[in-house]
């Protein structure tokens, strides 16, 4: 899932409210007899009414007499493409972990692939290999041929010029194209097939990726170096019926430009093979 370009530009003052609205009111609504359908939080203008007053906060910006001002309309209209883009185009890509594994040993029967092909960290019976990050190696493999790809860095993301360090990211990525030295590429791959419960854990690897995507931009603000930057997700247990917040959360990152692109998924299939086909003709 790429950028919208309608909500791609929008300020820093646009998505405070964006998150201080979903924070106050939910993301998503149960199912009431007001809301009967339940569905993904689109903000009245009496909810907001309530919530900034009881935060001693203006809201006259978004809400005026008792119908949301164009801005408040604004935000109200990219919550609910939000919603739409989720329920249409990242569930339906969401795969369980039976699914996983048949698709991954397809496509390892296919490729008969030389790229690492790393194992999960579970014990016992649910040891296995890694489904997500294996089947996103094998389709980069296949597509940049005989060029260098480092499918698991063990060094900071660092930049250079004439060989001297000029800036280095706090963390290690999964994977970079063509090194995690002076990249093209750096992507993160997050995998909860056999998660149970919406821990911290799956929680950081949002925050990460933010924090990621702003040195990132640093870097672009200050070195004029752009690099390409990737999150590649999949569970439908931990991402949809467990965390829809997190899900808001990471469309909201595309659109703040911390992230390049959201993979869901059996979305790899076809946007991997893209991507990385890109890289090599650059």
């Amino acid at each position: 899932m790429k950028a919208n370009k309608k909500y791609k530009e929008l300020d820093l003052e646009f998505w405070a409210n964006v998150k201080l609205i979903n924070q106050k009111i939910g993301y998503v609504r149960r199912r009431s007899k007001r809301f009967p359908n339940g569905g993904f939080v689109i903000p009245e203008p009496e909810e907001i009414v309530k919530k900034f007053e009881v935060m001693n906060l203006d809201y006259s910006k978004l809400v005026e007499g008792t119908k949301l001002t164009k801005y408040g309309q604004q935000i109200a209209n990219y919550m609910e493409y939000r919603g739409k883009a989720l329920t249409q185009l990242v569930e339906p890509n969401l795969m369980n972990q039976k699914e996983a594994k048949k698709l991954f040993y397809s496509i390892r029967k296919k490729l008969k692939p030389n790229c690492p092909l790393p194992m999960n960290k579970q014990k016992k019976e649910k040891k296995d290999f890694a489904y997500l990050t294996g089947i996103v190696n094998m389709l980069i493999e296949k597509e940049i041929g005989g060029e260098d790809c480092d499918y698991d860095p063990r060094m900071l993301t660092t930049i250079t010029k004439d060989k001297f360090p000029r800036m280095s990211l706090s963390r290690r990525v999964d994977g970079a194209f063509p090194t995690p030295i002076n990249p093209k590429a750096i992507w993160e791959i997050k995998e909860y097939y056999y998660t149970t419960t919406f821990g911290s854990r799956v929680a950081d690897g949002v925050y990460e990726t933010q924090l990621d995507g702003w040195e990132l931009i640093a870097l672009k603000e200050n070195l004029r170096i752009e690099v390409a930057h990737f999150l590649i997700v999949d569970s439908h247990l931990t991402w949809w019926e467990m965390g829809k917040a997190y899900l808001c959360r990471l469309v909201d990152s595309i659109h703040m430009g911390l992230v390049d692109e959201v993979i869901f998924g059996k979305e790899v299939l076809t946007r991997i093979p893209e991507i990385a086909k890109k890289w090599v003709n650059q």
